[in-house]
């Protein structure tokens, strides 16, 4: 019968925040419309605690998801008299008063906001909620929230604060018509006062060292129709890892096309950098404009895996095909041919 109650109260609280949101929000306290008798002042409160459910680390450029699971860990400190029970009913009405004065420790319609305290990391979810969480428990079912790490974040431990607000029981108050030996409290009646809390804590999200490689500079200027056209990228390190039998590879679409898309580059140590050549054809039918072409690197890393990079853009510019003089040349040969037999057939005759 008396969880009946409190969570028919909870619930009747919960309904009127919805229903008046100024109340809920601008508020602190939410102070009942009817004041009855207070026996005791209740020395405690809810103490949310948060963790990670599986591993806090992840690599450079994932979106996933963090399941944060919350505890209570507030306890009631004690109890002080407020009002001094005199009369059977009093003290009935006491005893009744402490059984209510211990829900102080749960926290109702809990509301999480996941924040970065940097731009590399991004948090791409909104607001989580738990409806309550008693004193010593756990939460059922983790929030979940979605990061996204930038692609060349640097390796390191990266605090998320999780902000948590709820509500909570500050007060209970009781009172009763008259005391019926038999059937007990006659007329009882109970009202809360709910104070609204909020609280931070800290989650570390920890970024894993790795290679990760950046272009640097590139030479890719070629031409409409031309074959075994050269282009030089140079690719550097900018992770905190060796990448061992490291490969550069193009990933080509028309009007490029080649025999040559792979460059070996061999150990690549951090802060490295190494320069690599491929050969290029352009389509003789080619639209003369900047152009990009994908790259990646394929390494083995320090635990013998082998991985391959993010892609990276080498930028190309295509020009117009070089001025041809070849067929000019022809015309002017056979021209001059042709006068030599004309002057050549004149003599002759």
């Amino acid at each position: 019968m008396r969880n009946i109650i409190f969570f028919g109260l909870t619930a009747a609280f919960l309904c009127l925040a919805l229903v008046n949101p100024v109340l809920a929000v601008a508020q602190e306290n939410y102070i009942p419309s009817v004041s009855l008798d207070n026996y005791w002042t209740t020395f405690g409160s809810p103490q949310l605690d948060a963790s990670l459910a599986g591993t806090n680390e992840f690599e450079r450029g994932d979106t996933v998801d963090l399941y944060v699971e919350l505890t209570n860990y507030g306890r009631i400190m004690g109890f002080e008299a407020d009002k001094k029970a005199d009369t059977k009913m009093e003290q009935t009405l006491a005893d009744r008063e402490v059984d209510y004065e211990r829900e102080k420790t749960t926290a109702l319609g809990i509301t999480g906001t996941l924040r970065s305290s940097t731009d590399l990391i991004e948090v791409k979810s909104g607001d989580q909620v738990i409806e309550a969480l008693r004193s010593g428990e756990k939460s059922k079912d983790p929030m979940t929230f979605t990061i996204k790490i930038a692609s060349h974040a640097p390796a390191g431990e990266y605090p998320m604060e999780l902000d948590l607000s709820y509500d909570y029981q500050y007060n209970a108050e009781v009172d009763a018509d008259e005391l019926d030996p038999e059937i007990g409290l006659r007329g009882f009646q109970s009202s809360y006062w709910y104070q609204r809390a909020n609280e931070t804590v800290v989650i570390p999200v920890v970024i894993k060292k790795e290679s990760d490689f950046e272009i640097t500079d590139t030479k890719a200027d070629l031409n409409v129709g031309e074959n075994d056209g050269i282009i030089e990228v140079t690719y550097k390190n900018v992770g905190e890892e060796t990448a061992d039998d490291a490969i550069a590879r193009l990933s080509v679409f028309k009007p490029f096309s080649s025999t040559d898309d792979q460059a070996y580059i061999g150990t690549l140590a951090p802060d490295e950098e190494r320069t690599v050549k491929f050969k290029i054809d352009v389509d003789s039918d080619a639209t003369a404009k900047p152009y990009s072409i994908n790259s990646e690197i394929k390494y083995t890393d320090l635990r013998g895996e082998t991985v391959i990079s993010e892609s990276m853009k080498i930028p190309v510019n295509v020009s117009p095909a070089g001025r041809s003089y070849a067929l000019p040349g022809i015309i002017i040969l056979i021209l001059i041919v042709a006068g030599g037999a004309y002057i050549f057939r004149k003599r002759r005759s």
